[in-house]
């Protein structure tokens, strides 16, 4: 499992400078079926990231640039009239591909937002009545500019949950931005003829990620995170229970990503933020960030 998995880590850290863990964060949430969500400021490859792991792993692809005037009908499809055969027939909106990537998705409005919340929960689409499957399997990566940005509208708390993964890549460190800066980045945004994994080695992974093991002290472990979020009372909003499916898949996950078939609480620390950070809320008195840091805290033996 790690002669193909490694190979695609090496190439995305070739593209993507300096930013292992969360390039590792990308994967496990593809592995684990879920749906990406990266926050940041304009210009810090957020884009290039999403392209890149497309590539490699050789998916069909659509980009949906998000804008204020995009409709749920431009992503759903809609029921088109045929006037020669004077019946209605289904025209294929945007989302029938492996991987959609929705940039900047908080520019459109909450009713357009809203149109994925089928998709990325059932992988299907309903219109007039009739759902039609998505291709499997289905993952959204959602890009998204800082609230504080102009021109945004906030996700609800539904479509956030939606989302088993969020992320921020931040400025580069000085070596990557070095890299960047004299030129040796663009050596390697080379893309390869053929990609890296084949769509049946993705869901033989995918199907793995569901045969690691995890141990009654680990779940132990979860649940006693998942209990802090939802009873300290600088917790506005705690981890909800496909939340707290999300978090043992990213676990597990993250186990298979290095080689094992076992699950440990080193395991569930390192997804723990970005499984986690955009489900919760805190209360005015302290910012979420302490809140994660706290549930770092909690003892992973009792």
């Amino acid at each position: 499992m790690q002669t193909i998995i490694d190979p695609l880590i090496k190439h995305l850290n070739s593209v993507i400078l300096g930013k292992e863990h969360n390039i590792k964060l990308a994967l496990a949430c593809l592995f684990a079926r879920g749906h990406l969500l990266i926050e940041d400021l304009p210009g810090m490859g957020k884009t290039t990231l999403a392209h890149s792991l497309t590539q490699a792993v050789g998916l069909d692809f659509q980009r949906i640039q998000f804008t204020s005037d995009l409709l749920p009908a431009d992503i759903l499809g809609a029921s088109i009239y045929d006037k020669h055969s004077q019946s209605f027939h289904y025209q294929k909106g945007l989302l029938f591909k492996h991987v959609i990537l929705a940039d900047e998705i908080n520019r459109a409005s909450p009713k357009t937002q809203s149109a994925l919340l089928e998709a990325m929960e059932e992988e299907q689409v309903t219109v007039d009545g009739t759902s039609y499957p998505l291709p499997h399997p289905f993952f959204v990566i959602a890009t998204q500019n800082p609230i504080s940005s102009s021109g945004t509208y906030p996700l609800p708390e539904s479509q956030l949950d939606r989302f088993l993964m969020k992320i921020s890549l931040g400025y580069p460190n000085s070596i990557a931005e070095r890299a960047l800066l004299d030129g040796r980045y663009l050596n390697n945004k080379s893309i390869f003829d053929k990609p890296l994994i084949s769509l049946e080695q993705l869901l033989d992974i995918q199907d793995r990620v569901n045969t690691i093991s995890v141990s009654d002290t680990l779940l132990d472990y979860l649940q006693k995170i998942i209990a802090a979020t939802r009873d300290h009372p600088d917790f506005l909003v705690g981890l909800s229970p496909r939340g707290s499916l999300g978090l043992l898949r990213a676990t597990k996950a993250w186990a298979l990503l290095h080689g094992r078939n076992y699950a440990t609480p080193e395991d569930v620390k390192a997804v723990l933020d970005a499984a986690v950070g955009h489900r919760i809320q805190s209360t005015h008195l302290i910012d979420t960030k302490q809140l994660l840091a706290s549930l770092h805290t909690i003892p992973s033996v009792f």
